[in-house]
C-alpha cells in the first residue's frame, strides 16, 4: 500500500535528518496516521461496529482489525490513503521548519561568524 522509509522522508523534505530524528519522524507519522484513519473510521461506525472493532484493537490483534476493516469497511484502505496525502502536505509545509530545528537542537544548522573586535 504505502512504505513508510526514506523515500518518504525524502519526498516530505526531510531527507537530512540524522537517522535518529528519522526514526523519530516515521513513528510520529504513523501514529498520527493510525489516529487519524480511526477517527475517520470511527465516523462511520455504529456503536455496535466501534464496541466490535475496539475489541480487536484492545487484544493486539492486528490482523483481525484489518479483517474486520476489510470485511465491514472495504474502502478503509482509500481512507488511509486520503488521509496519508493530508498528513503529507501538511509535513511537507512545515519540513524547512522542522528541518531547521531539529539541527539547531542538535548544536548544527548556521552558525554566525565571528565578529571582527
Amino acid at each position: 500500500m504505502f512504505q513508510l522509509d526514506d523515500n518518504l522522508l525524502r519526498e516530505l523534505g526531510l531527507g537530512t535528518l540524522p537517522p535518529a530524528e528519522k526514526n523519530k519522524m516515521l513513528a510520529h507519522i504513523y501514529e498520527t496516521l493510525e489516529l487519524r484513519v480511526g477517527m475517520k473510521l470511527a465516523e462511520q461506525m455504529t456503536d455496535a461496529q466501534l464496541d466490535e472493532f475496539e475489541k480487536f484493537i484492545d487484544a493486539n490483534d492486528e490482523g483481525g482489525a484489518l479483517k474486520w476493516l476489510e470485511t465491514n469497511f472495504p474502502n478503509y484502505k482509500q481512507v488511509v490513503a486520503d488521509e496519508l496525502e493530508k498528513l503529507k502536505a501538511e509535513i511537507k509545509e512545515q519540513a524547512p521548519a522542522i528541518v531547521e530545528s531539529t539541527m539547531k537542537e542538535m548544536g548544527g544548522g548556521p552558525t554566525e561568524a565571528p565578529k571582527a573586535a
